[in-house]
C-alpha cells in the first residue's frame, strides 16, 4: 500500500533536504580548497593524477546537488499548485510519499560520505 503524507510533512522534509544540500555545497568548497593546496605543494605525477581524480569527483557531486535541488524544488512547486487549486481542503488532503526523492538523497549522502573518507585519506597522506 502506498504511503500518504500531509503537505506539511512533505514540505518539512523538503526544507530539511535543502538545508542538508547547503551544508554539502559548503563542504565541497572546503574539499576543493584542500585538493588545490595539495596539488600546489606536490608536483609528482601521482599526486597530480589523484588531485585531478578528486576534483572530477567534486564536479560530479556538484552536478548531483544541482539535480537534487531541482527535483526537490519542482516537487515543492507541485505542492504549491495543489494549495492554489484547493486551498480549503489542503489541510485534509494526503499526497503520495516522495520515496524517489528520499532514495536519491540517501544515495547521495552515502556516496558523499565515501568520497569524503577517500579524500581525507588522500589529504592525510599528502598534506
Amino acid at each position: 500500500m502506498e504511503t500518504k503524507k500531509t503537505i506539511y510533512d512533505l514540505h518539512e522534509e523538503h526544507k530539511t533536504w535543502l538545508n542538508k544540500i547547503l551544508f554539502y555545497k559548503d563542504e565541497l568548497k572546503i574539499m576543493d580548497k584542500r585538493i588545490l593546496e595539495v596539488a600546489e605543494k606536490n608536483t609528482s605525477k601521482e599526486v597530480r593524477a589523484l588531485a585531478d581524480h578528486f576534483s572530477n569527483q567534486l564536479i560530479i557531486q556538484k552536478e548531483q546537488i544541482d539535480i537534487l535541488t531541482h527535483d526537490i524544488k519542482s516537487h515543492e512547486l507541485f505542492l504549491e499548485a495543489a494549495v492554489v487549486d484547493n486551498p480549503h481542503a489542503i489541510d485534509h488532503e494526503k499526497f503520495s510519499d516522495h520515496k524517489k526523492h528520499r532514495q536519491s538523497i540517501t544515495t547521495f549522502e552515502k556516496l558523499f560520505k565515501e568520497l569524503r573518507e577517500e579524500l581525507i585519506d588522500f589529504l592525510s597522506k599528502w598534506m
